[in-house]
């Protein structure tokens, strides 16, 4: 098993933080893990994306040209990502923001109202972790139930006054993703 994802989006955004959480998930797992953040000069508002690659075998590179899995934040991550998602792979885009439809027809994509769900669940600023739910529940990507502990070591101690919020933003992610799968099933019967 190797999963490989491409998360971006501009400063600020949470986008880096994501991709910790997916590195620390697959160390606590057992697997082998990359981790390749990269950010611009400014300190927010400037481009931001991270690679992250899980797998139970030795990973030769930590570069991915073709990610299975790609979040987008922003319409510029769009423009510049869409293309490089593997056919067949996932496309997740914070819908708050990015107002284009997608290009592409050979991958799955997810429209996740990202602020809109985190205010409902009261961490307005939250729009990362709903988006972090929402991959999770649309890849398998890591154990679910150690999600609370993933979260503990990715903000190193933090906010832990903040968990309970940050656990209902995600839960309102993967049930996002859960009941487009349930409309996407209905359509098909």
């Amino acid at each position: 098993m190797k999963k490989e994802f491409l998360l971006a989006g501009f400063g600020g955004q949470g986008v880096l933080t994501m991709g910790l959480f997916l590195a620390y998930a697959g160390i606590a797992e057992g697997k082998k893990v990359s981790y390749v953040p990269s950010y611009g000069a400014e300190m927010r508002g400037g481009t931001a994306n991270c690679l992250v690659t899980l797998s139970d075998r030795e990973i030769s590179s930590p570069l991915v040209s073709d990610p299975g899995v790609v979040v987008v934040m922003n319409q510029a991550s769009l423009l510049k990502f869409e293309p490089v998602v593997r056919p067949g792979g996932i496309l997740l885009i914070n819908g708050s923001l990015v107002h284009r439809d997608t290009k592409r027809t050979d991958i799955t994509s997810y429209f996740i109202p990202a602020a809109e769900l985190a205010a409902e669940a009261g961490l307005p600023r939250g729009s990362n972790m709903v988006v972090l739910g929402a991959l999770l529940e649309a890849t398998d990507a890591v154990d679910p139930s150690g999600t609370y502990n993933y979260l503990v070591k990715t903000f190193k101690g933090k906010y832990l006054d903040k968990m309970a919020l940050n656990m209902a933003a995600m839960e309102a992610g993967r049930q996002f993703i859960r009941q487009q799968r349930a409309v996407r099933q209905a359509s098909i019967a």
